[in-house]
C-alpha cells in the first residue's frame, strides 16, 4: 500500500514590484478560517516593506499613466478574464475566509469579476465625464482634463476580502494611478491570490503592490511617506483613520476617508472613487496655431 501523500503547503508572501518577496523582517502571522481553524501563515509586512512598495509604485507610475486610456481598459479587462478563469479557486478562498458558504461565495466572486469589468469600461470615458472645453473671452482654446494623482495608498476593507478589495483597487489604477495596498489582516488570502492574478496578467509590475500584516503597524508609515500622493482609508477603523489622516496632512496628501457607516460593497458602484484620485489640469492654446 503506498504511503498517504502529504500535501504541499503554500507560502503566502507579499507582492511588490511584480515579485513575491517574504517580509524583510522574516515575520509571519497565523491566518485563521472563518470557523477559527488554522488556515495559513502570511507574511507580516514591516516598515521597510512599505518603503520598498512605494518605490516600486513610483517607478511604475509614469509608464502606467502614459499608457492610453484604451490600453489601460484592455489590461484591467484582462484581469477580469483571469479572475473568471480561476473562479473556483477564488470561491474557495472567499468561502474559507468569510465563512459565507460556497453559494454565497460564488455570488461574491461573480460580483467582483463584474466590478472589474465595469471599471475597465470607464478607462476611456473618465476624461469625458471629468474634463471639459471651457468658454473663454479671447482667441484661445481652454481645456480641463483629468490626470492621475500618482501613488495611492489603500487600506483595504477588513471584512469584504475580495469584492471590497477590487472595488477600491480597480478605480485607483484604471485612471493611471499606482497603488500600495494593505490587505485585510484577518482575511488576506483572497487578496494575495488576486496579486498572483495581477502578476500573471498584462498589468505592469509595480502598478499594484499588496502587503499583508497589521494596518496599525504599517499604516502610519504609508500615510506619512512623502512619496505617497493620496490615501484611501476605507478599511481603517475610526480612531486609526483619524491618526492616519493627520499624518497625511504633513505632506498635503489627498485623502478619501472611511464612510460613516458600513459600506455594502454589493451595491452598484459610482465614478466617485475614480474621481477621488484624479487632478484637473487646465490647458490654454491659441486658436489657429
Amino acid at each position: 500500500m503506498p504511503d498517504e501523500r502529504i500535501g504541499v503547503r503554500k507560502t503566502y508572501k507579499l507582492a511588490i514590484g511584480g515579485a513575491f518577496p517574504r517580509s524583510e523582517s522574516g515575520r509571519t502571522y497565523v491566518v485563521r478560517a472563518a470557523d477559527g481553524g488554522f488556515l495559513a501563515n502570511a507574511a507580516r509586512a514591516s516598515r521597510k516593506d512599505v518603503r520598498d512598495a512605494v518605490v516600486a509604485a513610483r517607478k511604475a507610475q509614469p509608464g502606467w499613466a502614459a499608457a492610453t486610456a484604451y490600453n489601460r481598459g484592455q489590461i484591467v479587462y484582462r484581469i477580469a478574464e483571469m479572475l473568471e478563469d480561476r473562479r473556483a479557486q477564488f470561491v474557495e478562498a472567499v468561502d474559507v475566509s468569510e465563512g459565507a458558504g460556497a453559494r454565497a461565495a460564488g455570488t461574491v466572486v461573480d460580483a467582483a469579476i463584474d466590478r472589474v469589468v465595469w471599471y475597465a469600461g470607464w478607462a476611456d470615458k473618465v476624461a469625458q465625464v471629468a474634463g471639459s472645453s471651457n468658454p473663454v473671452a479671447g482667441p484661445y482654446f481652454n481645456f480641463s482634463v483629468p490626470e492621475p494623482t500618482g501613488v495611492v495608498g489603500i487600506a483595504a476593507p477588513q471584512t469584504s476580502s475580495l469584492l471590497g478589495l477590487v472595488s477600491v483597487v480597480a478605480p485607483a489604477i484604471v485612471t493611471g494611478n499606482t497603488a500600495v495596498v494593505v490587505a485585510s489582516e484577518l482575511r488576506p488570502l483572497p487578496g494575495v491570490t488576486l496579486a498572483e492574478v495581477l502578476a500573471t496578467s498584462d498589468l505592469p509590475g509595480g502598478v499594484v503592490n499588496l502587503l499583508t500584516g497589521s494596518l496599525p503597524e504599517v499604516g502610519p508609515v504609508l500615510a506619512s511617506h512623502r512619496d505617497v500622493d493620496a490615501l484611501d482609508l476605507c478599511g481603517a477603523p475610526g480612531e486609526l483613520a483619524t491618526d492616519l489622516e493627520q499624518l497625511a496632512s504633513d505632506s498635503v496628501k489627498r485623502v478619501l476617508g472611511p464612510s460613516a457607516s458600513e459600506v455594502d460593497w454589493r451595491e452598484a458602484p459610482t465614478p466617485r472613487r475614480m474621481l477621488a484620485f484624479v487632478e484637473t489640469k487646465t490647458v490654454w492654446h491659441p486658436v489657429g496655431v
